[in-house]
């Protein structure tokens, strides 16, 4: 049985859904972000990087152990490791793989960012926010375009693509978007979130929520680290 440790974030929220819609068994570590729990040394020993999600499975390739970290590489991973929601025939595949990479260097990066300087910014800065609001919209709207031309992201098939997208786009109100002017995300964004694998993923750790109000809670999330 794989572990994943994790907190309900977009990016946990990512695996999350993935191990539902594969039926893969798993157990859930929590790492309380909001505590601090993501510098313990046990948890840094598979997240280098001190950030969740991170994955142990202890029938890797081989039948060794692996861990990971990095929630795009954890979906790969798991993907390939079912044989679900990523193709093996390559044209197919690389489409996946793009609109993947897309979401890692674009969508959860710049939402990440409007929604921080929009909400949590210690002072208001006009630029970032405008700067981050726009860009938001842009994404937004690439994806709004792309679906002229497919179902899903990525083709025909629903994919790890969608599955890495959709959680950073609940929030989309307080990223500055207004989903009325993009009603094909908007009508995608919905197909997901009917799905039962879906709705199963997001109430994951979802009791372990809490708003984002305590001055040390702000200062561990947002890099400065814990307190020598």
């Amino acid at each position: 049985m794989v572990t994943v440790y994790s907190w309900p974030t977009p990016n946990g929220h990512k695996v999350h859904i993935l191990l539902e819609e594969c039926g893969l068994p798993y157990q859930v570590e929590p790492v309380d972000i909001g505590a601090g729990a993501q510098f313990d040394p046990a948890f840094l020993a598979i997240s280098p990087n001190n950030k969740i999600p991170a994955l142990v499975d202890p029938d890797g390739p081989g039948g060794a152990p692996i861990s990971l970290f990095e929630s795009g590489a954890i979906l790969m991973y798991l993907a390939e490791k079912t044989g679900r929601f990523l193709p093996s025939e390559p044209r197919a595949r690389w489409s996946v793989l793009q609109w993947l990479m897309f979401q890692m260097g674009g969508v959860g990066p710049m939402l990440g960012q409007a929604h921080h300087f929009r909400l949590y910014a210690p002072e208001p800065i006009d630029y970032a926010i405008e700067r981050y609001t726009r860009e938001a919209r842009r994404i937004y709207g690439v994806m709004d375009q792309r679906l002229v031309h497919s179902a899903w992201l990525a083709g025909e098939d629903y994919s790890i693509a969608d599955i890495a997208v959709w959680p950073w786009l609940r929030t989309a109100e307080r990223q500055g978007v207004d989903w009325s002017d993009f009603p094909r995300l908007k009508a995608w964004f919905d197909r997901i979130a009917e799905r039962p694998a879906v709705q199963r993923g997001l109430a994951v750790l979802a009791d372990r929520r809490k708003p984002l109000t305590d001055e040390k809670a702000r200062a561990l999330l947002f890099g400065q680290g814990p307190k020598a």
